[in-house]
């Protein structure tokens, strides 16, 4: 009986060592999954052909600036879709506008609070992943002035905001180019200390 019980004791913990050890490889995994596609960005801006960067810059380029990963900012989102007959108009950094249109509202809680932000998609775009142009109270301090963005795909009633993957505008690296700016509704009055940080020139 008693050699009974010790059997299952070293059973219980090996369970526990099993869950522990894949807890920590799924948070290792993920680590490393996020600093691979930032590896795989800088690479981009450092192509003579693919680069958002003015050429000065982009031969003095070496990395882009970014929060270290924090699972605690991969937020699995209440997700309400919705269908709208008309585009709104998103307004531009030229002070234009381009149709886009609502697909649905994404709520979630930090900090003990609910915050929401509307996702669109662009007009004439297929596309399953929705647009979601943000700012927050890190905006003009640690992160771009104007905001940053952020790509993702619903599934079903949940949708997955992982703020690790939060990206600057190309405006941010280029005036040249022309960016969707975030909306009022978007404006988050929390701060999101993940994905990527002021562009340092």
């Amino acid at each position: 009986m008693k050699g009974f019980k010790y059997i299952i004791i070293i059973g219980v913990l090996l369970i526990v060592g099993y869950l522990v050890k894949d807890l920590f490889y799924n948070d290792e995994s993920y680590t490393q999954a996020v600093l691979k596609f930032r590896e795989s960005k800088d690479l981009t801006f450092r192509s003579a052909t693919r680069s958002p960067l003015p050429d000065s810059l982009r031969r003095a380029f070496n990395k882009l600036n970014y929060y270290a990963p924090a699972r605690d900012y991969e937020i699995a989102a209440d997700f309400t879709p919705i269908e709208r007959a008309e585009p709104v108009a998103m307004p531009m950094t030229t002070g234009t506008q381009e149709p886009y249109y609502v697909k649905g509202k994404a709520s979630f809680e930090l900090e003990g609070q609910t915050h929401t932000l509307t996702l669109f998609q662009k007009a004439g775009s297929t596309s399953d992943t929705l647009f979601i142009p943000f700012t927050d109270q890190t905006n003009g301090f640690e992160t771009y002035g104007g905001g940053r963005y952020l790509d993702a795909i619903p599934n079903g009633k949940t949708i997955v905001l992982d703020f690790n993957k939060a990206y600057n505008p190309f405006c941010a690296y280029n005036p040249a180019f022309v960016c969707p700016m975030p909306p009022a509704e978007n404006r988050l009055k929390v701060k999101i200390p993940a994905g990527e940080q002021a562009f340092a020139k």
